[in-house]
C-alpha cells in the first residue's frame, strides 16, 4: 500500500515537471542603474511546442518584496505556473527593490525602476523570448507597491500596454491617508521623501508620482484597467478615492471590492481575476496563442 503510494506521488510529480510551465531566472543590467537584477519567468508548457510570439504579463512584487514573492509567498505554489498554462502566457517578474515604489528617482541614482521596466526589461524580454513585440501583447499588474508601479508606469508609457491592473495598490503615496500605525506611516513618508524629495504642503505631496492626482491622464490614455481591493486592507479608502475620481471623470475600469485584507490568500484569489480579464483583451487583440 505504502509503495504504492509512493509510486503515485512519483508519477505525479514526473507528469507535472514534464508538462507544466516552467521557470528561468535572469540577470538583467541595468545602464541607468550601473548594476544587475533578478527577474523570474514563467514560461508556458505550450512555449516549446510551438513557434509563436506569446503575449507577457509583467507581474511586480509589493514594498519589502523581491522577485521571487509570487513564486514562493501564494499558498498555492503552483499558482503562476497554472495560470501560465492556462492562458498561453509568458510571466515575468521583475526585482523592483524593496521600497522603490517603480519610480525614477531625481535623487537616487540606483533607483529608477520606471526606465528599468518599461525600457531596459521590455527589451530584455523580447531579445530572449519569442514575444509579442507591441503593446498589443504586453500587460502589466502588480500588489500593493506593484500596484502602484504597474498604473504609474502604463500611465506614462501607454503604448507599451494592452492593459494594467492593481492589487491592493498603494494609489496614493501620502501616508497619512493610510490605516496603519504611526510609526510605519513615518518611515514609508521619509522613502518617499528620499526617493522624491521634501513633499509639498497639503493633501498631495508629490503630484504626479501619486495614481490619485493622475486620473486625467488614465483617463486620456485609454487603457483598460483593472482594480480590486480588500474589504479589510489599510489601503481600501485611497482605492475608493482613486475610484471615485475615475468614475466622475468616466474613465471606463473594472474595480472590485472583496472579502481580505492585505494578505497572501487575498492576493492569490485576486490574481485569476485580473488574468482572466487581460486574458480577454488579449483575444480581441489576436495575439493570444490557442
Amino acid at each position: 500500500m505504502i509503495k504504492n503510494f509512493f509510486l503515485l506521488t512519483l508519477l505525479t510529480l514526473a507528469a507535472f515537471s514534464s508538462h507544466a510551465a516552467r521557470v528561468d531566472t535572469l540577470e538583467i543590467t541595468s545602464t541607468r542603474m550601473n548594476r544587475t537584477l533578478r527577474t523570474a519567468v514563467v514560461l508556458p508548457d505550450r512555449y516549446k511546442k510551438t513557434k509563436q510570439a506569446f503575449p507577457v504579463l509583467y507581474l511586480l512584487h509589493g514594498g519589502s518584496g523581491s522577485f521571487r514573492d509570487w513564486l514562493t509567498k501564494t499558498p498555492d505554489r503552483t499558482l503562476l505556473h497554472r495560470l501560465s498554462d492556462q492562458y498561453n502566457l509568458i510571466i515575468v517578474m521583475p526585482d523592483g527593490d524593496p521600497t522603490s515604489y517603480y519610480f525614477d528617482s531625481p535623487f537616487v541614482k540606483e533607483s529608477q525602476f520606471e526606465t528599468f521596466i518599461a525600457q531596459e526589461l521590455v527589451e530584455k524580454i523580447d531579445r530572449t523570448y519569442r514575444t509579442v513585440h507591441t503593446g498589443k501583447g504586453r500587460v502589466i499588474a502588480g500588489l500593493s507597491m506593484g500596484g502602484h508601479g504597474a498604473l504609474y508606469i502604463s500611465s506614462r508609457h501607454p503604448e507599451l500596454y494592452a492593459a494594467a491592473g492593481s492589487m491592493s495598490g498603494v494609489m496614493d503615496i501620502n501616508t497619512a491617508h493610510w490605516k496603519v500605525d504611526s510609526s510605519f506611516a513615518r518611515l514609508r513618508a521619509a522613502n518617499f521623501a528620499r526617493l522624491l524629495g521634501p513633499p509639498k504642503s497639503g493633501p498631495m505631496p508629490y503630484p504626479g508620482y501619486t495614481l490619485v492626482t493622475l486620473a486625467d491622464r488614465l483617463k486620456s490614455n485609454q487603457l483598460p484597467l483593472i482594480l480590486d481591493i480588500g474589504v479589510d486592507d489599510f489601503l481600501i479608502e485611497t482605492n475608493r478615492d482613486l475610484h471615485r475620481r475615475l468614475v466622475e471623470n468616466q474613465t471606463p475600469h473594472d474595480y472590485t471590492e472583496r472579502p481580505g485584507a492585505h494578505t497572501w490568500p487575498y492576493w492569490e484569489n485576486a490574481l485569476p481575476y485580473q488574468v482572466l480579464f487581460f486574458s480577454k483583451i488579449l483575444k480581441a487583440n489576436q495575439v493570444a496563442v490557442p
